[in-house]
């Protein structure tokens, strides 16, 4: 369901806002994008019902918490069957350390982002789980040596 047509401008403007600055309350939203805080708090509660809010969270700073390693792993299945697909998908939502987890067109057909604490944390999590999950037939990761950008808004387009 495409509910991007049903957005309005000021939809957009609490959006954007949102994205930068989740814990801001209604009445903060409202002020700062002119308009009252009860009007601005049925639109954030009508963009939740929809959806289109997931959820307003805290992003933590992944250093500061002793998760100083970054790994991008992509993953080959030896079969594809909707069976080998879930087995797959369940063992990656049981580890924590897997953040993100993408299916994929091409040469493989999972990419993983993944934080540890160090190497050998990572290759703990590798030799003990992530070569073992059901199905795989290769594993190839990469360490992030920096990270360039890295955001979690969305380019809403308010022009």
């Amino acid at each position: 369901m495409n509910i991007s047509h049903d957005l309005t401008r000021s939809d957009l403007r609490i959006l954007d806002l949102i994205q930068e600055h989740g814990d801001l309350s209604a009445a903060e939203i409202g002020e700062r994008l002119g308009m009252s805080a009860s009007t601005c708090w049925r639109r954030i509660c009508r963009l939740t019902e929809l959806g289109v809010i997931k959820r307003r969270v805290a992003v933590l700073e992944r250093e500061k918490v002793g998760l100083s390693v970054m790994v991008f792993s992509h993953v080959k299945l030896i079969s594809h069957g909707r069976d080998a697909l879930l087995k797959f998908e369940q063992a990656v939502r049981a580890h924590p350390e897997i953040l993100e987890c993408y299916t994929l067109m091409g040469e493989t057909d999972f990419l993983l982002r993944i934080v540890c604490r160090d190497i050998k944390a990572y290759e703990a999590l590798f030799l003990d789980h992530l070569s073992r999950f059901p199905g795989v037939q290769s594993v190839n990761s990469s360490i992030a040596l920096a990270v360039i950008k890295e955001t979690t808004a969305l380019p809403l387009h308010l022009s």
